[in-house]
């Protein structure tokens, strides 16, 4: 035997050569067509979805809120907007009743509590560190750096008989 065996398939011939050259040609023109419907499609209004299942399709209103969170980048926010709508679950019923979280500072990861009494807003101060250890612990690690207390406000009174120049009203102690 020698070393290089003869090759046992045919060479193409002329009618293979012209199936496969024919074959061709039709995707290309397949392929023109698709791309001036869609093109005329768009000038009547807008592509509009056929048969078959693709992004133009309604959705859920659920999946949508996802995917638009996703896109934009706001899992962190929407994660701690869903942390303070379970606010009572996370930090016990007796604290949430005279404590709320008002806002959350993304650039900051701080979230602002605003207490109802000095003695309360001290209690959320002590209990700060655990506080940020459980809410990092449901929303992920470093989304909540810091807890900041306010204490309570009040309106500001400007006129009576007992207002003192220079103060702010009866909550200026508290800040």
């Amino acid at each position: 035997m020698s070393d290089q065996e003869p090759n046992n398939s045919p060479e193409p011939s002329g009618v293979d050569l012209a199936r496969v050259a024919l074959r061709a040609a039709k995707e290309a023109a397949r392929a023109r067509g698709d791309a001036a419907r869609q093109k005329k499609q768009a000038r009547r209004g807008g592509l509009r979805s056929g048969a078959r299942a693709d992004g133009r399709d309604p959705m859920a209103l659920g999946s949508a809120i996802n995917r638009l969170i996703t896109e934009r980048g706001w899992e962190a926010p929407a994660a701690v907007g869903g942390v303070m709508g379970r606010w009572p679950q996370i930090v016990g019923e007796k604290l949430a009743d005279h404590c709320t979280p008002q806002r959350y500072d993304e650039d900051e990861r701080v979230l602002i509590v605003q207490c109802e009494s000095p003695v309360w807003a001290t209690e959320v101060r002590r209990l700060a560190p655990s506080l940020v250890a459980r809410l990092n612990e449901d929303l992920g690690h470093g989304t909540v750096r810091q807890i900041k207390v306010l204490g309570p406000g009040g309106p500001a009174r400007r006129f009576g008989p007992l207002r003192a120049p220079g103060s702010s009203g009866p909550g200026d102690s508290y800040r």
